[in-house]
């Protein structure tokens, strides 16, 4: 589907205008959104807007990385979109000239649907032109950002602080799957946040003081998100070097219990297996006492072997 707007001289916002009729030079700007389109609709890119073929390819391979290109009379952008419970990225192609902007995505967004809605519903920002409308773009783009990465903020507190009872082979898969949701929304951020510091920096796309205050904010959301992003990879490190530290310090804990008591017996093991040899002379079979002799000095010398060991405090550990 191809929806349009456009301003014309006489400040009127007109809606679904056919394209022929945005070239006229009654038009001050036009945005043009290819949502979803078919194969006819992806043809007009060439044959009516006439872009390079490169910008065109780019558009009908996804997935590309967040970039910005130079081309003769317009800049092309390529920006991602999240799913928010997938975390799959969805691509989305600007072109931005100063007279109009035009935007492809092979899936109905909602984003796009926000900046659609908020350029239309407020006259205000009708004179700020395509620079605006690209603005409102990318910061619902941006804005959708934050709840994902809340979340995972919320779950990895969940795993550190509701960890009892709990099986370390389980936290370390929960942390091992927020660690590599943290990796696909840093192939975007960080790539979006490059993106956006060659805008603010480029000698080819003209705006206002005014607006470019207003892709600093996204800049600097950027930054925060490339910060948060980090900080929680950071911790997910810490807390399974913890876990793993805990597991290895409690298997050495059970190791030391199960040596000391290995050793107590080791001597009874021995005095018992003397006993054991069913030689024909051995002067304490015969004796009265014997049997009860040998059980009391094992009991002792055990008894004699952990009280020591707990002395020096292996049991401790």
């Amino acid at each position: 589907m191809i929806r349009t707007m456009a301003l014309t001289k006489q400040h009127e916002l007109l809606m679904n205008l056919p394209l022929d009729q945005l070239v006229e030079e009654n038009i001050i700007w036009y945005w043009v959104d290819f949502q979803a389109p078919n194969e006819t609709e992806k043809e007009t890119l060439s044959q009516f807007f006439r872009f390079h073929p490169l910008s065109i390819e780019d558009c009908f391979h996804a997935l590309q990385r967040p970039k910005l290109d130079y081309y003769d009379g317009y800049n092309f952008f390529v920006l991602h979109s999240l799913h928010k419970n997938t975390l799959e990225t969805r691509e989305v192609d600007v072109f931005l000239s100063n007279r109009y902007i035009v935007t492809y995505h092979d899936e109905i967004l909602s984003e796009i649907d926000l900046a659609w809605n908020r350029m239309y519903q407020h006259r205000s920002s009708w004179k700020k032109g395509v620079i605006y409308a690209f603005y409102l773009v990318l910061d619902k783009l941006v804005d959708e950002y934050f709840p994902i990465i809340y979340e995972l903020e919320d779950e990895l507190n969940d795993v550190d602080n509701k960890n009892k009872g709990k099986r370390l082979e389980l936290l370390i898969n929960q942390i091992f799957d927020i660690r590599s949701r943290l990796l696909k929304l840093r192939r975007t951020v960080f790539p979006m946040r490059d993106l956006l510091y060659r805008l603010l920096n480029s000698t080819h796309i003209e705006m206002s003081k005014d607006q470019r205050s207003h892709f600093e904010d996204i800049y600097d959301h950027l930054l925060k998100l490339a910060e948060m992003i980090e900080a929680n990879r950071e911790l997910t490190s810490d807390i399974r070097d913890n876990y793993l530290s805990i597991n290895a310090n409690r298997t050495n804990s059970i190791m030391m219990v199960l040596t000391v008591i290995t050793t107590i017996f080791m001597p009874l093991t021995f005095i018992a297996g003397i006993y054991g040899m069913n030689f024909e002379y051995m002067p304490e079979l015969s004796w009265k006492y014997g049997y009860f002799a040998v059980l009391g000095f094992m009991a002792i010398l055990g008894i004699s072997m952990y009280l020591w060991f707990r002395r020096k405090g292996w049991f401790d550990r």
